[in-house]
């Protein structure tokens, strides 16, 4: 899937660049919204998050902004498992994704906004994505109007679903439905 919009494209995600992830999951203002300050990422971290050798049908990319690279994006199928405990039907195509923009200097120019619509679009017309979930921090008011933004909505509150910054945080799945 490489896909560009206004200068704002994505890749697949390649061995080089692990640099870029070493920057931004080692950048505190990066940190206090994916993955917590309280955990910097080093070489050993990033292999094993974005390069491992089994990868369970997660699809990752970089994110560009004309030729400069801004940040990552992932999809992935969410499995019968999941599903069922979410609610949705197992025979349903439903798929997960996470992404944050790296440069915080292309913060709030609206690009998190066009990304997460470009591959929610990409999820549907080339995967028949009938639904995209998203479990954001309940307290990341700026993702959640991002994702609001581009048709999702709040469907269950997850009590004490992510570990961030040293206790059990509540996220919101988040959903995009193509009926809507």
């Amino acid at each position: 899937m490489m896909r560009e919009e206004r200068q704002l494209g994505i890749r697949k995600l390649a061995p080089e660049d692990a640099v870029h992830l070493r920057v931004w999951l080692n950048d505190e203002r990066v940190l206090t919204y994916y993955e917590g300050r309280d955990r910097p990422h080093d070489d050993a971290m990033i292999r094993a998050n974005f390069f491992p050798e089994d990868d369970e049908g997660v699809s990752r990319f970089l994110v560009l902004f004309g030729e400069e690279p801004i940040g990552y994006v992932q999809y992935y199928p969410i499995d019968s498992q999941d599903k069922l405990a979410y609610g949705y039907s197992p025979d349903e195509a439903i798929y997960g994704m996470d992404q944050f923009i790296g440069e915080p200097v292309y913060w709030n120019k609206g690009l998190g906004s066009r990304l997460v619509s470009s591959v929610v679009q990409a999820l549907s017309t080339e995967k028949h994505a009938t639904r995209v979930i998203m479990d954001p921090q309940a307290w990341n008011r700026r993702a959640i109007r991002c994702y609001e933004k581009c048709g999702f909505r709040k469907v269950k509150l997850l009590p004490r679903h992510e570990w961030h910054e040293g206790k059990k945080r509540n996220c919101w799945l988040m959903e995009w439905r193509a009926e809507d």
